[in-house]
């Protein structure tokens, strides 16, 4: 792990401005990294970071219970909230995703945020499967949408509970969706 360059990145990106960030998310080496890899860079976003911004660890899979018992056993002080995307490659149904998303909710300690990025995982969550979770868990907070559909974010913003979070996740659309009440963006190109 080039600890050195992770430290210089982070350090960009906080003085850059942002407000959060979402440490091994699902763009670039995550999904290379072994457990005890991940937690080491995990510990050292946290130590880094120091409370400048809030701090998101992306945890996610497409084996529920072991997503489910990873978020359990998060325990690496410093993050805010658990970023998951939905499950790839199983293409589960709607309801297998709702059980995916129930158990992560009911593992995590911290708010959970969905990700729907069909483009990756070939598993889309579908606006009545995020407006369900939304309103049956409390510690599900928010989605990064990157569906690009706008029919399907229109439905999420007006069925959703007030307080939940709509988040872009995808750059290039991030404009038109907070026009219609997305509250910003988990960037893919802040990185590039």
């Amino acid at each position: 792990i080039d600890f050195a360059g992770l430290e210089k990145l982070i350090n960009y990106l906080i003085d850059g401005g942002i407000d959060y960030l979402v440490s091994l998310g699902t763009t670039g080496e995550s999904a290379t990294l072994s457990t005890e890899e991940r937690k080491q860079v995990w510990a050292f976003t946290s130590d880094v970071v120091k409370g400048r911004v809030a701090l998101v660890a992306g945890i996610g899979g497409n084996n529920t219970m072991e997503v489910a018992e990873q978020i359990k056993q998060f325990d690496i002080p410093g993050y805010d909230a658990i970023l998951s995307a939905s499950p790839h490659y199983n293409k589960p149904t709607q309801e297998g995703i709702y059980q995916h998303y129930k158990a992560i909710a009911q593992a995590s300690k911290l708010p959970v945020i969905l990700y729907n990025v069909p483009s990756r995982t070939r598993s889309h969550v579908s606006a009545e499967t995020v407006v369900r979770l939304a309103h049956d868990f409390k510690n599900i907070i928010g989605i990064k949408e990157a569906s690009g559909n706008f029919d399907h974010i229109n439905q999420i913003m007006r069925d959703k509970p007030a307080e939940f979070l709509m988040i872009s996740g995808d750059d290039p659309i991030t404009l038109p969706m907070m026009a219609l009440g997305a509250v910003g963006l988990i960037s893919v190109t802040g990185n590039a």
